[in-house]
């Protein structure tokens, strides 16, 4: 009688270990410290298929650390941000833990992960990206300056006109440079969410692909997803959009 009820007691604590086990299996947790994040907040989103939905406000402790959980439904886009201006997208798997290091007050351009390969791949793409940007602060404060140098007669229209043929060389060549970075990206990652992202990437707020010449990265990136995750809510929801998109530009 002992061994059966020892035995009976073995399996309840087996069952129960297995069923814990199985409802954290589409748990995240992102958790992380930002420098400058002392006792701030930090706010998180899920970047749904039509909207963003606020998932909560997380409030740092006094080293700027912070942790949270979240049950995903579905693999989907997770935005933290400190701002509608500064934010990371972040692409966990199910079950899996993400740590962020990084600074409150620009979290955007100094954030690290450690993380899955999704979410390390859209670190790698913002990184890309924020080269870029440097690129165009760097070239609007020269032009800022020769604007005033030649206001002040500092500078003669023809220096002028030769130093801005200048930064217009170096503008078309970092934005070529961020297409040709945006189109290995998503040839590289085919059937990856992250190329959702990536498509959509601009540069001084002018689209990277533009679909009115390059709609075939969008049948591209639409059938790498239904390859490999044809019943995520990202792909039904691009799929749509790609047929509205190739019905518009066909008339």
């Amino acid at each position: 009688m002992k061994k059966t009820h020892y035995l009976s007691l073995f399996s309840i604590l087996s069952l129960t270990l297995l069923l814990a086990s199985c409802g954290n299996k589409d748990e995240i947790v992102i958790e992380g410290t930002l420098e400058n994040g002392a006792n701030k907040t930090i706010y998180i989103e899920e970047m749904a298929p039509e909207s963003r939905i606020f998932l909560d406000s997380v409030r740092l402790d006094s080293k700027g650390h912070f942790k949270y959980r979240y049950a995903m439904p579905y693999k989907t886009f997770i935005n933290v941000h400190v701002s509608d201006a500064d934010y990371i997208v972040l692409l966990p798997d199910l079950g899996e833990k993400t740590t962020i290091r990084g600074d409150y007050n620009a979290l955007s351009t100094s954030y690290e992960i450690n993380a899955g390969t999704e979410s390390q791949l859209l670190w790698q793409l913002q990184d890309y990206s924020n080269q870029g940007v440097e690129v165009l602060k760097d070239i609007v404060a020269t032009d800022s300056k020769n604007r005033q140098l030649l206001a002040d007669g500092d500078m003669s229209q023809e220096e002028y006109d030769h130093e801005h043929d200048i930064t217009d060389s170096i503008y078309a060549a970092t934005y070529a440079e961020q297409q040709q970075y945006v189109v290995h990206f998503i040839e590289d990652n085919l059937g990856s969410l992250t190329t959702l992202i990536a498509l959509y990437k601009p540069f001084n707020n002018h689209p990277l692909i533009d679909p009115s010449n390059s709609f075939e990265f969008y049948e591209a990136v639409l059938e790498g997803l239904q390859e490999y995750q044809p019943d995520n809510p990202h792909t039904l929801h691009f799929k749509n959009m790609v047929e509205r998109t190739r019905y518009q530009y066909a008339q």
